[in-house]
């Protein structure tokens, strides 16, 4: 499970990654990051925690198909926290491919974006 403070809840926080941030596409996921972006409503003087949303839209597949691939996204996203940026902004969307994917599919995908958007990797 993603810490409530890691969790992306707002949908002007969802527009901020998306509309401002960096994109990079893989055939399963497509990754949005808005490094270090302040946080007008954190309190207090120390840098504000990573965050991250996941949008898993209908046509990935049915209800449990599309839970199943959040809880995939979530437990992958936790345990990379700690290489992202503090303060950044994280959006993880699923695509169609998503739903029939493994666990080792998706995580081999969103290494990959997050390497090409933390500049490691090409385009």
């Amino acid at each position: 499970m993603l810490p409530t403070e890691n969790r992306l809840r707002r949908r002007e926080d969802f527009a901020t990654a998306v509309r401002r941030g960096r994109r990079a596409g893989r055939p399963l996921l497509v990754v949005h990051l808005r490094s270090g972006a302040t946080d007008p409503h954190a309190l207090g003087e120390n840098a504000p925690p990573t965050r991250a949303g996941f949008v898993v839209s209908k046509a990935v597949g049915g209800a449990v198909v599309r839970n199943h691939v959040k809880r995939r996204l979530r437990h992958l996203v936790r345990d990379r926290l700690a290489s992202l940026p503090p303060g950044s902004l994280v959006v993880v969307r699923a695509l169609p491919g998503a739903g029939d994917a493994d666990h080792a599919q998706l995580a081999r995908d969103l290494d990959a974006a997050l390497q090409r958007l933390l500049g490691g990797g090409a385009r």
